[in-house]
């Protein structure tokens, strides 16, 4: 059976990254017979260019389930990859799609969740703490016998995306730094965004007699990059890769606010998530690793820190000589 997948927030980044995958290699293209893209907002320049590459995109209108519900029944889609999008209501938003699509009969779900939800508490880390009330209202389904959705599920914790890193390129640029409030020794493993689309892609071109293939059905993948960085190591690999000397610089939590304040168009909550995400390698609780998943769902090894900045080294490469 040909498979109709719908993806969510295609027009942020990650649902962005999944579904044109999907639509450009030959590999996961051939296995699909169409792909539906839910955007907040159809006209963004993302949604636009899925539309150009075969996708049909949807207006996702929050608040209106039925709309929802028959939305998703007009799709024909079996398949939903619920990707949260970066927006306050994300949690509710959430909770509609996955009751919506179970309504609506989809079969297989895949969740784009978060690595470090599980550590993060309720009280200090609420927009990362908010991806475990997420999961479980996805994976509630899986007990429910009369409904779908839920039969075929699979979630990725995609571990802290390395592509935030980026948003201090003018720091990296004006004067050789990387501004980071993770303090001085404790590590994190940032995982470049086209690895976890690349997981997602199988996941959802993935066939087995039940839905997914039965390598993913029911799996909690952890993907995170393959080396352990504290804030020297990441402003090691970043000079290794762009071939200037780049330094990291521990600042405090309120100064890395008024960063993102300052120079990113980011929505709030994801603001708050990111400083979460460091207070959480402030505490010692991102020590780890987790690239299984990845080398048994691909076959392929992830994206070195080194090689993620040579992909981005235009936008970190200090404009003129920096002196330290």
């Amino acid at each position: 059976m040909s498979r109709k997948i719908c993806i969510t927030a295609v027009d942020g980044q990650t649902g962005f990254l999944i579904a044109e995958l999907i639509l450009k290699d030959e590999r996961f293209s051939k296995k699909i017979e169409s792909v539906t893209g839910l955007a907040l907002d159809p006209s963004s320049p993302k949604a636009k260019e899925l539309e150009t590459l075969g996708a049909t995109i949807v207006p996702h209108n929050p608040g209106r389930e039925r709309q929802m519900v028959n939305t998703l029944k007009k799709t024909g889609c079996d398949t939903i990859c619920l990707v949260p999008p970066a927006h306050k209501d994300k949690f509710d938003i959430c909770v509609e799609l996955a009751v919506a699509a179970g309504k609506a009969g989809v079969q297989n779900v895949l969740l784009i969740s978060s690595a470090g939800c599980d550590y993060a508490e309720r009280d200090k880390q609420p927009r990362l703490r908010e991806f475990i009330d997420i999961e479980s209202v996805v994976l509630s389904a899986k007990g429910d016998p009369n409904i779908p959705l839920g039969h075929s599920p699979c979630v990725i914790r995609a571990g802290f995306y390395a592509e935030n890193l980026l948003l201090y390129s003018p720091q990296a640029q004006e004067e050789g730094l990387f501004p980071l409030p993770i303090g001085e020794n404790h590590k994190f493993a940032p995982v470049a965004l086209g690895d976890v689309a690349h997981v997602a892609a199988h996941v959802l071109a993935g066939k087995g007699k039940h839905g997914f293939d039965d390598k993913h059905r029911g799996q909690m993948m952890i993907v995170t990059g393959p080396m352990l960085c504290a804030g020297k190591e990441l402003a090691e690999a970043a000079s290794k890769a762009i071939g200037t000397k780049m330094e990291f610089e521990n600042i405090s939590e309120r100064e890395a606010r008024r960063v993102l304040q300052s120079q990113t168009e980011l929505d709030d909550s994801e603001k708050e998530y990111i400083l979460e995400y460091y207070s959480l390698v402030r505490e010692g609780m991102t020590n780890y690793i987790a690239t299984t998943a990845f080398h048994d769902v691909t076959g392929e090894h992830p994206t070195e820190p080194d090689e993620f900045f040579r992909m981005y080294a235009g936008e970190l490469r200090p404009k003129k000589k920096v002196k330290h």
